[in-house]
């Protein structure tokens, strides 16, 4: 097979890249190492960006996104059984946040891709880059028994932390820079009505807990808990009495229990790979860096990189020029570092550290004073959150 941009990875950011191509002409290829019945029951975020929103929009998959989702224009961070509202569109001049799961999104492109013949190679296996510091690269897997070949111009590697791209740079060329954190979080999903009509971020003496949604009867939970624990020994009893018990009177109050749906525990860390680029290879998303969930930055920096790498490639086939791609990491990783920066600091502000006892936890605390009472600083953090500039 022959094509312009082998994609490896299925999951939103290379649908997304092939979509985005395909609209101007560029031929691409995905090459997806699990089924699309996995891609599609992965959880993960579910709040998009302005940018993202529009990207989504431009690409032709906004329809039901906008029809379904629910635009938020603040979220409340509870300390000490109190709520302050973060004013996302009165202190940004009117940018707000959309809710609109991952899985949804995922979806949409998949049927983007089907309705225009996007070609998309399910289960492949043993998915292997070659010849990337050349000019004509090639990407091979195994299906059916048989070796397959996809000679290209470049490859896109949007295949996750775990998957095959990054690991192609020589470990003499990639850096790699990680913090994993102490502890993670125990989500829920239950076919229940959201506690509030906006996320709540909230600091307790036990941990960390979010209260989000993903519609108007599907909510979605969490509370820290220790790296080791086990899902198993959390029944949703154990789970609705520890959030309940975080949460400020009127939240607990009003939270309505159900059923969960799915229960997984997932790791927090901090990761980033520089370069993102070697030869004719390209990564985004994932494969590059990974932020904790707190800040909604995941997905959300995935979209940012798929925004500067569809703009190089467009640029490249339709004036010839290789200046975007050459510039692709570096400008990337600029907008990277700081959602990085965002991601930690949100973390280190809302969750209990267990080496924070006795000053840590009093910094922590005055922190949180100080941005309950600071509109210079609800500001910083409603920029962020609704998204840099790319």
């Amino acid at each position: 097979m022959q094509t312009q941009v082998a994609i490896i990875g299925g999951g939103p950011s290379g649908l997304l890249l092939s979509q985005i191509l395909h609209l101007r002409g560029i031929q691409s290829v995905i090459v997806e190492q699990k089924s699309r019945a996995y891609v599609l029951g992965r959880i993960r975020a579910g709040v998009l960006e302005q940018g993202l929103v529009d990207m989504l929009r431009a690409a032709g998959v906004g329809d039901r996104m906008d029809r379904e989702g629910l635009p938020h224009e603040g979220f409340d961070i509870a300390h000490k059984g109190k709520r302050q509202r973060i004013d996302m569109a009165g202190l940004t001049g009117g940018k707000s946040v959309m809710v609109y799961g991952q899985t949804e999104v995922t979806l949409d492109l998949y049927d983007a891709r089907d309705q225009m013949d996007g070609i998309i190679v399910d289960e492949a296996e043993d998915v292997t880059p070659h010849d990337l510091n050349t000019d004509n690269p090639y990407i091979t897997y195994e299906k059916g028994g048989e070796t397959h070949r996809i000679d290209c111009d470049f490859v896109a590697g949007c295949d996750g932390f775990h998957g095959v791209s990054r690991k192609a740079i020589p470990a003499t060329i990639l850096r790699e820079y990680e913090k994993v954190y102490p502890f993670g979080w125990l989500g829920v999903l239950s076919e229940t009505p959201p506690v509030s009509h906006e996320l709540i971020y909230n600091h307790s003496d036990r941990g960390f807990a979010l209260c989000s949604m993903r519609n108007d009867n599907l909510s979605r939970y969490y509370v820290q808990c220790a790296i080791q624990e086990e899902v198993s020994n959390w029944s949703d009893d154990r789970f609705w009495e520890e959030l309940k018990s975080r949460l400020p009177a009127d939240a607990a109050r009003d939270l309505v229990m159900g059923p969960s749906i799915e229960k997984s525990i997932a790791p927090l860390r901090s990761f980033v790979a520089e370069p993102l680029s070697y030869g004719r290879l390209f990564l985004a998303g994932d494969a590059g860096h990974i932020v904790p969930p707190t800040g909604a930055k995941g997905l959300n920096l995935a979209a940012s990189d798929i925004h500067y790498l569809s703009e190089a490639f467009i640029r490249f086939y339709e004036e010839g020029s290789d200046t975007g791609l050459k510039n692709y990491s570096e400008t990337a990783l600029k907008r990277i570092w700081k959602a990085m920066r965002f991601s930690w600091w949100m973390t280190t502000l809302l969750h209990k550290f267990p080496e924070n006892e006795g000053f840590g936890d009093r910094i922590q605390d005055t922190e949180l004073e100080y941005l309950f009472s600071s509109k210079a600083a609800q500001t910083a953090l409603a920029e962020n959150y609704v998204g840099l500039p790319y």
